[in-house]
């Protein structure tokens, strides 16, 4: 799945046998590849019966397929099922599904309801191939060369069938998280003349080459043609079941030699995994390929192409890789995801605070206005579409204000839309939302690190789509204009008064930072009409702060204040730019606050620097912004050597800390 990924606690990686409880009613489980289309019914926790394979080419949509499955099971056998759960060789990040490799296509929610179901999970094959890793026994899985796992760690997971499958399986405290990746597409890598050759025959074929291409079916055929080519043999179109069979029989030199290099290239693509992820737990692979070849693959190039790595060798010799043996280790992965899914939906019936965000806006609805009944309508009948709409976007569609979206958020307890799309993400995939965690005295420093880097960053997130556009634009137009800019804070938030000069200043703006509080009345006393006062307060009820911007509007000047929304600063100010954020009192410190403050002051300096003409921001985005600085970089200011910046850096400076790529990266998220 792209996107949110998934998590499931390890509760539901109880083996088969200490979870033996019928269900109340049987899921249905499939797994659909480019090929096949496999199909089965779960009794019970791991109890897996009537499983079959169709065709794809047989049957002209998922609609078809699945109906020929349900028509031909025993009714007497079989009850009506109301849950299901589909695991797809493709990207899952929206309610509409198109498969990458077949032509079939559908909707989440009109799938769901043509098929009379209660609930309907579709989530990204190898996410469900990774979130059954935990569960699996020592004889459902074959460990290729040496290596030892490490407990609690990273895990790798890819496999070729139609496609390349790629994910990952990160710990957490409860259980794990499944990374929703489409690694498969990343580019081919040739390692030796002979995959070099390969890459030349593909790139006739095709103008992008990626690792999908050479390690999947298709691409064992493609290998074949190719080094067919090389040896100057005549060409012999051969399916890969065929080559397949001809190499394990050592009946054909080239199909040998093709399923040896296809062994050698997935050895490539796993080794780039492992660094990657650090998965010291282990590199899993699955796939319809693979596990066929038996002990063959364990005498491939595989594992020493793995361990190939020049200068970290030894980091991969240390790592284990594995062949998923297990019949049906997408159904229990994906079972495990289902059955996350309806132990949050039940949580919903109990009324627990933490449920699932559309069961609550349909218990709801009848209390909401007209104008936020209008957002929960389009929630409703859009919920993946929601989770990557802009705000603009969702009121648009609903027929509404902006501020009715945020108030709606606020009626089901959420802080704004931020919180509200990962609430709804968590609900409709069984997601981990990026959220405060406390720090404990438990914590190791790695642990101390992750926690206060995630709050920050969830806060930032929060403050993405707290930002308003016309708030924006308003205060930038006051800066740009502004004659002079003075920059007022206290205490703690006074480094970000000493930004904001810094940035202003080196863009040739007469500015000031007023941090001292026995000054800032004097300074205020003395400015004038187009000046901008830029007033800097976390709560925005600080007297000496609050009495500046008085003293400001009396002397003609505009006030400019980031500060939290309804507090007296913010009503004192000509505009108010919010930074809504409580900070942890038992810290005593404003931590993330001061990093939402600082990043207001860049959006603002970048801002500006638009404003104020500067041609190259416009003409050449992708190159910074060197033309807008009026003097070049100051040594120990800009952290530069003495003799100026690299001659081909490729990305010159637009303000510091800011580049363009930044600037377009920021400024997408309001559109």
């Amino acid at each position: 799945m792209i996107g949110p990924s998934l998590a499931t606690p390890d509760a539901a990686f109880r083996p088969a046998h200490a979870l033996n409880t019928a269900f109340d009613t049987p899921r249905l489980l499939a797994d659909i590849g480019g090929t096949f289309a496999r199909f089965a019914v779960e009794v019970a926790p791991g109890d897996f019966r009537h499983t079959a394979s169709l065709r794809c080419a047989e049957h002209a949509d998922f609609h078809a397929a699945v109906s020929a499955y349900l028509a031909a099971l025993p009714p007497d056998k079989v009850p009506a099922m109301d849950d299901a759960a589909i695991a797809i060789a493709n990207p899952v990040d929206g309610d509409h599904v198109r498969m990458t490799n077949y032509h079939w296509q559908f909707s989440i929610e009109a799938m769901r309801q043509r098929l009379g179901l209660r609930t309907l999970v579709v989530v990204n094959d190898f996410t469900a191939l990774a979130m059954a890793l935990p569960r699996l026994t020592s004889a459902q899985r074959r460990q290729v060369g040496g290596g030892v796992a490490a407990e609690r760690s990273v895990v790798g997971v890819l496999g070729a069938g139609t496609g390349l499958g790629v994910s990952g399986l990160i710990p957490i405290a409860d259980g794990h998280v499944a990374l929703g990746t489409e690694g498969g597409h990343t580019n081919f890598a040739p390692r030796d003349e002979r995959e070099i050759a390969i890459l030349r025959f593909a790139l006739r074929e095709y103008r992008h080459v990626s690792f999908e291409r050479l390690l999947s079916g298709p691409g064992l055929e493609l290998i074949h043609r190719a080094l067919l080519d090389r040896a100057g043999a005549a060409p012999e179109p051969l399916l890969a079941p065929e080559i397949t069979r001809r190499a394990l029989a050592t009946s054909d030199a080239h199909c040998v030699e093709t399923v040896d290099t296809f062994c050698a290239i997935l050895g490539t693509a796993a080794a780039n995994l492992a660094v990657t992820l650090g998965a010291h737990g282990g590199i899993y692979i699955g796939g319809g390929i693979v596990p066929r070849l038996g002990t063959a693959f364990d005498r491939s190039s595989f594992r020493a192409r793995f361990e190939d790595k020049g200068r970290f060798s030894e980091y991969l010799k240390a790592i284990p890789t594995f062949v998923v043996s297990a019949e049906h280790a997408t159904f229990v992965g994906v079972s495990a995801i289902l059955a996350a899914q309806l132990k949050s939906l039940r949580t919903v019936a109990a009324g627990e605070p933490d449920a699932a965000l559309l069961s609550q806006i349909q218990r709801s609805r009848e209390r909401l206005s007209p104008a936020e009944r209008r957002v929960a309508e389009h929630v409703l009948a859009h919920a993946r579409g929601v989770l990557s709409e802009p705000i603009a976007e969702i009121a648009r569609a609903a027929k509404v204000s902006q501020p009715t979206v945020i108030r709606f958020c606020r009626s089901l307890g959420c802080e704004g839309l931020s919180d509200f799309k990962l609430k709804l993400a968590s609900g409709l995939s069984g997601t981990v939302p990026l959220s405060h965690t406390q720090v404990t005295a438990d914590d190791s420093m790695l642990e101390l690190g992750v926690k206060v880097l995630g709050n920050t960053a969830s806060a930032v997130l929060q403050l993405r789509e707290q930002l308003n556009r016309e708030t924006l634009s308003r205060a930038t137009d006051l800066l740009a204009a502004a004659a002079r800019v003075e920059f007022y804070a206290v205490g703690h938030y006074g480094v970000v008064a000493d930004d904001a000069q810094f940035k202003f200043l080196r863009f040739g703006v007469p500015s000031a930072s007023i941090t001292d509080s026995r000054l800032q009345p004097y300074s205020a006393a003395v400015l004038r009409p187009g000046d901008v006062a830029v007033v800097i307060s976390s709560s925005g009820r600080i007297d000496e702060l609050v009495a500046v911007a008085d003293a400001a509007r009396e002397r003609g000047a505009s006030v400019v204040a980031i500060t939290a929304g309804h507090s007296p600063l913010a009503r004192k100010a000509d505009v108010a730019v919010i930074v809504d954020h409580v900070e942890d009192v038992t810290t005593q410190l404003p931590m993330v606050s001061r990093i939402l403050h600082l990043m207001v002051i860049d959006i603002l300096a970048v801002g500006v620097a638009m404003r104020r003409g500067h041609p190259k921001l416009t003409d050449q985005p992708s190159v910074g912004l060197a033309g807008v600085l009026r003097s070049a970089p100051a040594p120990g200011l800009d952290e530069v050597p003495a003799d100026g910046p690299p001659q081909d850096s490729g990305a010159r400076r637009l303000a510091p800390g800011v580049s363009a790529a930044g600037l377009a990266s920021m400024t997408s998220h309001s559109r």
